[in-house]
């Protein structure tokens, strides 16, 4: 594998179906792998690999396919490794529901090789009630490849699409009082749009973040609508953000990325009045700076839970 100084020319897509061509995209390094206890227990666990060399020689193989559909920065610098799901205050509140809820359903949008999905079914949420969705359809192919799954081995189903597209996910007020429509055959489903007041938990890590603040308030509407009016019905993720919101322009091995980020003050302001109606909803944003791929990140970890 080429050593981490190395650049390549490559278009990279971004989640607005829009491409941008970057002429410094980094090659992949071998060096940047790393799993903690947590994580190296997980995977073999998922995986079925317990040998830590024949563990890391899959993932990276993966990574590569991965990284060959789009190079995008999480995928170099090993994020889709993290389960930033369980990071979550509220994971066990996610875990209870699907656990104790009479036809929960998980949604992971923008899920890329779909591990937090992986991670919330290991932990008790019903595989069968679990909805992957993805703008490429290759991540989710690579998800069984990454965890050595098939169609028959785990049931959850995968639903490849726009999100910007009404015709996979269109934007509806969000339910209010008992939902009257049952729930759909998941397996039937071609896009997300039969699922609106259906979803009890809807995770979107590493997803606003790919859009500007006009797309951003769009989707937080669309995912509105999809979410249960059952209180304690949850909207989750992790995304670059700002103490104050603006565009966030992060250097990554080289790569300029230009990313709008909102604060958590805004964040809040923006679900609690604007997409939902004032006192729906309780708005948790907590913004923290991390080190990734040597660089220092600003990122805001948020929940958005029905009241």
């Amino acid at each position: 594998m080429a050593s981490n100084d190395t650049t390549q020319a490559h278009e990279v897509p971004f989640g607005d179906n829009k491409s941008i061509y970057v002429h410094d995209v980094p090659v992949l390094d071998s060096n940047l792998y790393c799993l903690s206890e947590a994580e190296a227990a997980f995977f073999k666990a998922a995986v079925g690999i317990d040998n830590d060399k024949e563990l890391k020689a899959h993932i990276l193989r993966a990574q590569e396919k991965a990284y060959k559909v789009a190079p995008y920065p999480c995928i170099h610098g090993f994020g889709f490794l993290r389960m930033g799901i369980s990071k979550q205050s509220i994971y066990e509140d996610i875990v209870r529901i699907g656990r104790e809820r009479k036809d929960a359903v998980f949604l992971d949008i923008g899920c890329c090789f779909a591990t937090d999905a992986r991670k919330v079914a290991a932990d008790g949420f019903p595989a069968r009630n679990i909805i992957v969705s993805d703008l490429k359809k290759e991540f989710l192919e690579l998800s069984h490849v990454l965890f050595r799954t098939s169609k028959e081995t785990w049931p959850a189903h995968f639903i490849p699409g726009d999100a910007l597209d009404p015709d996979m996910l269109s934007v509806v007020p969000p339910t209010r009082g008992p939902t009257r429509e049952p729930l759909p055959d998941l397996s039937a489903l071609t896009s997300l749009n039969p699922l609106h007041g259906h979803c009890s938990v809807i995770n979107a890590s590493a997803f606003f973040h790919l859009f500007d603040e006009e797309k951003q308030l769009h989707l937080a509407r669309a995912l509105a609508g999809l979410l249960s009016p059952q209180p304690g019905s949850i909207i989750c993720g992790v995304q670059v953000g700002k103490k104050e919101k603006g565009v966030c322009t992060q250097i990554i091995r080289g790569t300029q990325y230009d990313l709008f980020a909102h604060s958590a003050k805004s964040w809040e302001e923006m679900w609690n009045g604007t997409v939902f109606e004032k006192g729906e909803v309780q708005v948790k944003a907590e913004w923290k700076e991390i080190v990734f791929i040597d660089n220092k990140a600003e990122l805001l970890f948020w929940s958005i839970t029905r009241l």
